[in-house]
């Protein structure tokens, strides 16, 4: 009878460990999101507004290509490192829908009376801008500086406004002489960078050379905020960029020496670095201008001489 009684024992107890164990290797583990590879696939689109990766190409390329902050490129991408990106790979090179950077320069708003238009940068308006119509009318002030300033401080005594619209909106001419040594195009004044003789035109390029002898000052042609600095871009040696607003930014290229970084403030007319020969047989400044990322001729902007 014990050796009955021990047999169905060893069986309840054979039979209860079989559950257990049936029931653990039926429970699945809990889904892990891999964010890596969903925030990738977010990137992975085509179109206008993304580039796919060609051979050859680095992240700076690119960016220099499309006008951009290639930091700005890497975080739209969740890129880490922006020496890693591979060929075939679609890059977001347009600031995301609803950024800051996607969003005009200035809201239409009244000021002093007058209504400053919104617009966006590159001088148009929206076609959404019926919103922004008040009743009565009222006159509206063109968009410049003084009026984005009383903007953000709209309790500062207004300027006088134009008396009449039509004087308000007459045409300005694209380019003016901005004084000694300067001129001013679609709204940037621009200064020559270096003193030497052209000596390579934009038909031969993307840009212009200009001759000088190593050590030679290399100016910001025009305020903004240095978005490169450094030798990552084959061809151009020791590379400043200097990005000026939305739509326009300058290369200066073969530099012997860098006096700047990434991220900091300049002046037109500061020195940014010197001349040399970096990835050039001859010493000199190769200067691009550059409008949306697109090479246009820098002579057309810079003052005559």
């Amino acid at each position: 009878m014990t050796d009955r009684y021990s047999k169905l024992n060893f069986s309840l107890a054979a039979a209860l460990l079989l559950a257990f164990l049936s029931g653990c290797a039926s429970k699945t583990p809990a889904p892990v999101e891999d964010r890596s590879q969903s925030l990738k696939s977010s990137a992975a689109q085509t179109g206008p507004g993304f580039h796919v990766v060609k051979k050859g190409e680095t992240l700076y390329s690119i960016s220099l290509e499309y006008g951009q902050d290639y930091r700005e490129v890497a975080a739209w991408n969740y890129i880490t490192d922006p020496n890693r990106i591979s060929v075939g790979q679609s890059l977001r090179v347009m600031p995301p829908e609803g950024s800051a950077q996607a969003q005009p320069v200035v809201a239409a708003t009244a000021v002093g009376g007058a209504v400053v238009e919104q617009r966006s940068l590159d001088g148009t308006t929206p076609q959404n801008s019926s919103q922004y119509k008040q009743s009565p009318k009222v006159q509206k002030e063109p968009y410049s500086d003084a009026a984005y300033a009383r903007l953000q401080n709209p309790g500062a005594q207004p300027v006088e406004v134009a008396k009449t619209e039509a004087k308000a909106t007459a045409p300005v001419a694209a380019t003016t002489t901005a004084g000694a040594g300067e001129s001013s195009v679609e709204g940037v004044v621009w200064s020559w960078p270096a003193q030497g003789k052209v000596v390579g035109t934009f038909a031969q390029g993307k840009g212009v050379d200009i001759a000088g002898k190593a050590g030679d000052p290399i100016l910001a042609s025009a305020d903004g905020k240095v978005v490169y600095s450094g030798s990552g871009l084959r061809g151009y040696g020791q590379l400043v960029i200097v990005k000026h607003d939305a739509t326009f930014l300058s290369a200066y290229a073969h530099n012997q020496k860098i006096l700047v970084q990434e991220g900091q403030s300049v002046k037109r007319g500061q020195k940014i670095a010197e001349m040399g020969n970096t990835d050039s047989d001859t010493v000199k400044l190769h200067f691009e201008v550059r409008r949306q990322g697109k090479p246009v001729e820098p002579l057309d902007f810079l003052p005559k001489r």
